[in-house]
């Protein structure tokens, strides 16, 4: 068992092309988004289990004691254990929610709980420890935040409980698990995201565990050779929209247009296709300017694309026609409708014309980072990068 902290982190993500036509078969790429979930796990012997979440205001702990009374037989399986209803329901009467429980807290503790009792359950007895969990990525903005804590809880707990190395030498600040090892954080990651989303994807966590481009379609997943970590500014508006909503009023105008959407969605296709093409030229040799001009007007097309679709918003006009200003390129990732947009950043801009647009953006009242896509999954970190990374996380709470 482990008796060290540990350390690691996790990249949130985005749809570089593909939304909405990934509903209807077509293929989508999505991206690890350098902006980062961080955990802490600090094991101890005060016969406690603690959780905490500054950036959702969750601070909770059990007895382990409690916790190893409990009936557990709803988690004796082989393998991985896939949440049922009725575990869930035993869940909640452990986690013991207050009356003003959040929306966000009950999920997050809930995952937490389901993952820490599953792979815990092998051990002669469950370990006392607290977790810290925090990140750069803002919830519910349709950035993969739910899966980064999936991903780095169960990368985590794995690691605690000897099911994969702790890989770290001494000298090293950061490290990667085998391909082997992925799997099972991936697997279990999923397990985590079930828990909160239900009836997830996959893609979500996949991203978030192997890091760079993924390609998705029709449920199939894999992963594109590593192409160069391209920089980017994310965007978001901050105006609210429904998925749910926007993916059916996308169906309600293919089925009262089939001629018209139809098309749109296959050459929505044809631009991922092609932007795979571009990434996979710009993975196995240098990136040429001729790239990043192909990958502008793959931008341009799939934002047109994508506002015919109905997926726009004045919002998000703004952002494209703020940042064409500037010479720059931008399309909305996720639903639309508001939300979050990308735009890219050529290698040969200048600092001071990429500040002036992010300052234009921030006086639009929107959020805006300046980071990058093709980021490194899970990772573990040493303890001299933990002591900075901890402190300017929990510094920016």
């Amino acid at each position: 068992m482990l008796s060290q902290v540990l350390l690691v982190s996790a990249p949130g993500k985005v749809i570089l092309h593909g939304e909405h036509a990934v509903v209807h078969g077509k293929v989508a790429l999505a991206v690890a988004l350098n902006l980062r979930t961080f955990l802490r796990l600090q094991p101890h012997s005060n016969g406690k289990v603690g959780l905490n979440l500054p950036n959702v205001g969750v601070k909770r702990a059990w007895d382990v004691a409690r916790l190893e009374q409990l009936d557990t037989s709803f988690l004796e399986q082989e393998d991985i254990v896939a949440p049922t209803p009725e575990m869930l329901e035993k869940l909640k009467e452990v986690a013991d929610f207050p009356v003003d429980c959040t929306s966000h807290e009950r999920p997050a503790v809930l995952a937490f709980l389901f993952l820490y009792l599953s792979i815990c359950r092998k051990q002669r007895a469950l370990p006392s420890l607290d977790i810290t969990v925090w990140s750069e990525l803002p919830t519910g903005a349709g950035l993969g935040s739910s899966a980064a804590y999936s991903v780095c809880l169960a990368a985590a707990l794995l690691t605690l409980c000897e099911e994969i190395p702790n890989l770290l030498k001494d000298g090293e600040a950061t490290n990667r698990w085998t391909a082997e090892d992925l799997e099972l954080i991936n697997k279990w990651a999923f397990q985590g995201e079930k828990v909160i989303h239900g009836n997830p994807s996959g893609v979500d966590n996949a991203v978030s565990t192997w890091g760079g481009a993924l390609r998705y379609q029709q449920g199939k997943i894999s992963s594109l050779k590593r192409p160069p970590a391209l920089k980017i500014l994310l965007t978001n508006t901050k105006v609210p929209r429904s998925t749910k909503a926007l993916v059916l009023s996308v169906k309600n105008r293919l089925l009262k247009f089939p001629e018209i959407v139809g098309p749109l969605l296959t050459s929505i296709d044809a631009i991922s296709l092609e932007c795979e093409r571009v990434l996979g030229e710009m993975a196995a040799a240098a990136p040429a300017p001729e790239h990043y001009l192909v990958l502008e007007e793959l931008i341009d097309m799939n934002q047109h694309h994508l506002n015919a679709l109905g997926a726009g918003h004045s919002s998000l006009d703004q952002l494209c026609q703020v940042t064409m200003a500037h010479g720059l390129h931008s399309k909305l990732t996720g639903a639309g409708g508001g939300g979050c947009g990308i735009t890219l950043l050529r290698p040969d801009l200048e600092e001071l014309e990429v500040e002036a647009t992010k300052q234009a953006l921030i006086g639009c009242g929107f959020d805006c980072w300046e980071t990058s896509i093709g980021a490194p999954g899970i990772s573990i970190h040493s303890a001299a990068s933990l002591d900075t990374t901890v402190q300017r996380g929990l510094d920016g709470l």
